[in-house]
């Protein structure tokens, strides 16, 4: 048989065993999730289905420092080579992402370390909005805390507590950095808060809409010195966190598994 007749029927048998593990997968996939793969649920409802909480990565994504966090060059391209090929240049800490412990700790757990047991975690939503609104510098605070539980209950074993603060809808803006010349303007979570959760509660990991863990004026890091050195691990530019109830949700969060890795991008999703 020729070379191309032999290609031609490689390529024919992938692609019809690629259809078919497909149907597989979505078949599962709505199993599991107790729905149809013809009838996907709504991201901006509560009433079920998964919702994806992290931002599309471009070059174009904003960053603590200001400058490009990604790039992409296409190695091969499927006109000339029959596939797509692309070589890819990220900053760990870029797009919605992991702070591992080993970000902000001499020998914490790289993030190939973080037990895939944190990496299923009960959603708690604590929303500041409104008052972010009146002041990019607003911060989570221990009444938030207390009101959120005031509400919902006890902050389940395991939780990732997160901040919707507005922002995730500022990532097109200058607002999202907030820079005025000399700093940046963002929320985000309270020493005394991250404090509390360490000490009253056994969520894992916490995550912002914003850039940093701390807010935008912090000059110490303090919330990330006193949160990752203890084997717990952050979660920035989330999205979608209007998208999905204060309590009750369950995350999924496919941390990257790079060997000794200080964080990484990461794809994140909410089944409600």
């Amino acid at each position: 048989m020729c070379d191309i007749c032999v290609m031609n029927a490689v390529k024919t048998k992938m692609l019809s065993r690629r259809d078919l593990f497909k149907g597989a997968a979505m078949a599962g996939a709505a199993a599991a999730l107790g729905t149809t793969a013809a009838t996907p649920a709504s991201a901006g409802s509560h009433g079920g289905g998964p919702v994806d909480m992290s931002h599309t990565l471009s070059a174009d994504f904003p960053t603590y420092f200001g400058e490009p966090g990604y790039s992409q060059e296409q190695l091969f391209k499927f006109a000339d080579s029959g596939f797509n090929l692309f070589k890819q240049t990220i900053n760990e800490h870029t797009g919605t992402h992991i702070d591992a412990p080993l970000h902000f700790s001499a020998d914490g757990a790289s993030v190939d370390e973080i037990p895939i047991e944190q990496l299923v975690a009960p959603l708690c939503v604590i929303d500041i909005a409104a008052r972010a609104a009146e002041d990019p510098d607003a911060q989570v605070t221990p009444d938030d805390i207390k009101a959120w539980m005031a509400a919902h209950g006890d902050i389940p074993q395991n939780a990732c507590v997160a901040m919707h603060s507005g922002w995730g809808g500022k990532t097109d803006t200058d607002a999202f950095r907030g820079f005025d010349g000399k700093g940046m303007h963002f929320p985000g979570f309270h020493l005394e808060a991250t404090k509390m959760l360490m000490e009253e509660t056994g969520a894992t990991s916490m995550a912002v809409d914003t850039l940093s863990l701390d807010h935008g004026p912090s000059g110490d890091f303090a919330t990330h010195y006193a949160w990752l050195p203890t084997g717990r691990f952050g979660i920035e530019n989330m999205a979608n966190l209007d998208k999905v109830p204060a309590a009750g949700a369950t995350l999924v969060i496919g941390a990257p598994k790079h060997k000794g890795g200080s964080g990484g991008p990461a794809r994140i999703i909410a089944l409600v």
